[in-house]
């Protein structure tokens, strides 16, 4: 991407007018410099993505930022914003980022300093950190009303609310979690391991990548619903479908988001206890879950949110970690009345 801000002042002009009128989903690309991470590792000269919609009013009160999930970009998430949709641009000035590992913002494979191997390793946290920067330094916002995710996105919403517990009002993390359960990591830790094992043969990725579609499907949807929508006849087109989905993403920038959700876990500044870090957390949040989640374990979640006497929306169907899609109208009116309310 060319769309660096090559100086001061040339950002500040951009900025203005960025908040005056990029309503219209367009991709921007902010350089917020070097990067520290976790690690002690540096990201050099990183570059973040995001597009805006919407209208920022006066005070600067109505915007909510959306991280994007495992694997997708800013304008997946367009589905999801719009008049009337789950973040609604009539009240909102909807803010979507690109996770850093996305191919988009840094990634290994866009990295003019850090390509490949080369690039460091990033934490869910160095994701949100990455996000506090570019929405103070580029967008100069200094408090966002909401910050709203699905999956990954909804796992940078919990940590946004233990990293920046005063920098904005209201979380709805969905089918998220704030740490891996045993039952997650045996999920992710199967992927990693077979991207890893071939990762030195270059003609493996599409191999790996094909494999790595086989497992998402399973986990994506609940046996009932395999069993309900799918025969041994329309079979092989819906393995066609998700392995050219799969396909279209870089091995290394799935692999390096994969090891970040992988480490994430928001109570390991509390010695692993919920308790003391659902005491540092100072959002409003409703926690949404599917009860039929075979990729997420909702239970972390469900746990959280009684801890901190949050909201819970239970989506019962069974689609699964797909349950946003199938129970998109109980999602919008619960998030819709959660997020009007003052």
């Amino acid at each position: 991407m060319s769309y660096c801000v090559k100086s001061l002042a040339a950002a500040f002009v951009f900025t203005a007018a960025a908040i005056a009128s990029a309503d219209d989903g367009s991709l921007h690309i902010a350089t917020i410099g070097d990067l520290a991470l976790d690690s002690g590792q540096t990201i050099r000269n990183c570059r973040i993505g995001y597009r805006t919609w919407g209208t920022l009013d006066a005070s600067k009160g109505n915007a909510i930022l959306v991280p994007t999930w495992l694997g997708s970009t800013s304008d997946t998430l367009g589905t999801w914003i719009g008049s009337g949709k789950l973040y609604d641009t009539s009240r909102y000035y909807v803010i979507a980022v690109d996770a850093l590992g996305n191919g988009v913002s840094s990634s290994p494979s866009n990295s003019d300093d850090q390509p490949g191997t080369a690039f460091p390793r990033f934490t869910v946290r160095d994701m949100v950190h990455s996000q506090y920067e570019l929405v103070t330094r580029t967008l100069h916002l200094g408090h966002l009303y909401a910050v709203s995710g699905i999956s990954l996105g909804g796992m940078q919403t919990f940590q946004w609310a233990v990293s920046y517990p005063e920098f904005f009002s209201k979380a709805v993390p969905i089918l998220a979690t704030p740490r891996q359960s045993a039952y997650d990591l045996l999920l992710w830790k199967t992927e990693l391991d077979l991207i890893d094992s071939l990762r030195d043969n270059p003609h493996s990725a599409a191999a790996v990548m094909k494999a790595v579609a086989g497992i998402q499907a399973l986990e994506l949807r609940t046996p009932s619903w395999i069993a309900g929508h799918l025969t041994r006849e329309t079979l092989p087109a819906f393995q066609h479908d998700e392995e050219a989905a799969i396909g279209r993403l870089d091995l290394r920038d799935y692999a390096s988001q994969l090891r970040a959700m992988i480490d994430h876990d928001i109570y390991r500044d509390s010695g692993g206890s919920p308790e003391v870090t659902a005491r540092t957390i100072k959002a409003w949040m409703l926690v949404v879950i599917s009860d039929q989640d075979h990729m997420v374990n909702p239970a972390p979640a469900i746990q959280l949110a009684r801890i901190t006497r949050s909201e819970i929306l239970v989506l019962t169907g069974d689609c699964g970690h797909l349950a946003t899609g199938c129970e998109q109208a109980r999602l919008l009116h619960e998030a819709g009345r959660f997020l009007a309310e003052r």
